[in-house]
Parts: C-alpha cells; structure tokens; sequence
C-alpha cells in the first residue's frame, strides 16, 4: 500500500524559514515525478514546486529564488526548504507523487502540513 507521510510545518515568523519532509513507502518512487502543493483558504490547490527522476526542477513564480526542492533516492523522500517566509505562504502544503504511463496514471497525495507564517 503506498504511503506518503508528511512533516516540517507549523508556526514561523516573516522572514523565517521551514523544511517540509515527505516520506514515501509502497513502491518504486524513483520512477515517480514528486512535488509539492499548497492550499490556502478560500484558494484552489497549486502546484509549490516538483522534481522529475532525473531531478530536473520547476517552481512557481511566487517561490523562486525562495524555495528548493529535492529528493533523497535512498529514503524515497522529497523536501522543501523555504526561506523568506511571508503571509502568502501560509497555507496546507501536500505532498504528491505521480506516474503517468500510456494505460494508467498513478497519483498520491500526502494528508497534508499546516504552515502558518505570522508574527
């Protein structure tokens, strides 16, 4: 059964700083595009930020330059370091994880992080 378990979120400061962890189990996850979306209230779910098995990268406009995102091939895992925090960050962040093959997709979701960045 695929799992994906998410942890690193709570309360920061503007300006702060916070690290998302997303622990995958259940398959083969280096075959898996991975990323990270966030929901703010009253907003639609956007795409934060994703990272393809090869590793090649792709943000948001409102990130760049702010966050970073990688993964850990041995531990199945994937991160978000964000820096500068501000208000707009805040939001339920969620891990994802697909596949997309010529008969079947597969998708993941994580249960999802609070950060609130507030002062």
């Amino acid at each position: 059964q695929v799992q994906l378990v998410e942890s690193g979120g709570g309360l920061v400061q503007p300006g702060g700083s916070l690290r998302l962890s997303c622990a995958a189990s259940g398959t083969i996850f280096s075959i898996y595009d991975m990323g990270w979306y966030r929901q703010a209230p009253g907003k639609q779910r956007e795409l934060v930020a994703s990272i393809t098995p090869s590793g090649r990268t792709n943000y948001v406009d409102s990130v760049k330059d702010r966050f970073t995102i990688s993964r850990d091939y041995a531990k199945s895992a994937v991160y978000l370091q964000m820096n500068s925090l501000n208000s707009d960050d805040t939001a339920v962040y969620y891990c994802k994880v697909s596949r997309t093959t010529p008969w079947v997709n597969y998708v993941y979701w994580g249960q999802g992080t609070q950060v609130t960045v507030s002062s």
